[in-house]
């Protein structure tokens, strides 16, 4: 199964990120983990890809007016005829384990007399190795108006030059890989689409998680979880390996759970059994502590036998108890090596003790602006976590806050 994997992201003037790249020369982590206090922009962060989401879906007008409008969208300060600018780079990644060289996707969003419009869209890589060399520009665009490389199989052959094949949009505030993503010839486009298309953010509730569903087909969890005993039974039916590792790793997580059920009541909604050894009768889903529930839901999203190719969690702390938080931790370290790269936001000093210094990036905001470090580059607290302290235990101290440079 191939895959993508984003190694840097960088962002001017969106929201309260003036200028930020998150993403060194060793890439992002496949789990990174983003760590501030509420309000200084971890929702704002996942929030990049939704606004990419929706342009794609719907075209840049409609993601700028579903916040707001664009003086909403542009950080404080700025003037209208300031550009919003996203700057990402991946590789895909084939199913030998096979990187290709560093692709970059570009994306500047202008205010011009009120319209919105896609000031430059650009999707290139480098030839040569290192990412040195003559760039090719898969895709060029500029105010709806551009071209696309059609001889894409024959990039890297030596003495081959780019083919380009003039393209209009309907709209200049369309993006370009909207139309051109949907043919197999533009690979690297197809790449970023599909990503941009298969991300998701998972906020599970409990609340959510305990509701009793219509029967009904679901194939993946759905942000809250309000279809978990629906993915469950499609698991059990369609994929019992799967379903069988879950149990497994349940009962490893929290002892006791024995088995776990999901059928259709009298009524014809799905309900969840939650079988203990300690007990002769199961417990059904809503009598369930909140940390098994949770537990559960995690374990269900995490083994989704078609993995996101990228996966947002927002603050994976509520309703655990701090062990279940290493536990957790671990499954989400083994989703993002499986192939579905993870960011996570968290405040949780629990979580982050089970956090690798270089997966961990943190957040602070001065003056209504953010930034986003990467832990292992503050020399304090990567000398701190060498000799042995814990992660969570700086963080809980107020290490991070003093680096504001």
């Amino acid at each position: 199964m191939s895959r993508m994997k984003i190694e840097q992201i960088s962002v001017k003037n969106y929201k309260m990120f003036k200028d930020i790249v998150v993403g060194g020369k060793k890439g992002l982590p496949a789990m990174s983990v983003f760590l501030g206090e509420n309000g200084v922009g971890k929702s704002t962060f996942f929030d990049i890809f939704g606004f990419l989401s929706d342009s794609l879906k719907d075209n840049v007008s409609v993601a700028i007016n579903k916040r707001g409008g664009f003086k909403e969208v542009i950080t404080r300060g700025c003037s209208n005829s300031e550009l919003i600018e996203f700057d990402i780079k991946f590789r895909n990644i084939d199913s030998e384990g096979v990187a290709s060289p560093r692709i970059t996707y570009k994306l500047e969003v202008g205010n011009q007399s009120g319209k919105i419009v896609v000031n430059r869209e650009i999707l290139k890589y480098r030839r040569g190795g290192g990412g040195r060399g003559k760039g090719w520009h898969f895709l060029d665009f500029s105010n709806g108006e551009g071209d696309a490389i059609t001889n894409e199989d024959q990039y890297g052959e030596e003495g081959i030059e780019a083919k380009r094949e003039p393209q209009k949009l309907n709209s200049p505030d369309i993006l370009a890989i909207k139309g051109l993503g949907q043919f197999e010839k533009f690979k690297a486009i197809s790449s970023f689409r599909k990503l941009l298309e298969g991300w998701f953010v998972s906020n599970l509730q409990i609340d959510a998680a305990r509701t009793v569903g219509d029967v009904g087909f679901s194939t993946h969890l759905n942000s809250k979880g309000e279809n978990l005993a629906q993915v469950t039974q499609y698991i059990f039916e369609n994929h019992r390996d799967v379903f069988d590792n879950i149990l497994k790793k349940m009962s490893e997580r929290v002892p006791g759970v024995e088995r776990v059920e999901a059928f259709p009541n009298e009524a014809g909604q799905i309900i969840l059994k939650f079988k203990d050894g300690s007990f002769k009768d199961p417990f059904i889903s809503r009598y369930v502590s909140d940390g098994t529930i949770k537990m559960f839901a995690y374990l269900v999203l995490l083994n989704d036998p078609n993995p996101h190719p990228l996966l947002c969690i927002e603050e994976p702390e509520n309703y655990l108890y701090p062990k279940l938080l290493e536990e957790l931790a671990d499954e989400l370290r083994m989703y993002s090596k499986r192939g579905g790269q993870v960011f996570i936001t968290t405040h949780s000093p629990d979580f982050v003790n089970a956090v690798e210094l270089e997966e961990l990036f943190y957040i602070v905001k001065d003056k209504g602006i953010s930034e986003i470090k990467n832990a292992a580059s503050n020399d304090m607290i990567a000398n701190l976590s060498n000799e042995g302290e814990k992660l969570g235990w700086l963080w809980q101290r107020g290490y991070f806050e003093d680096d504001w440079s």
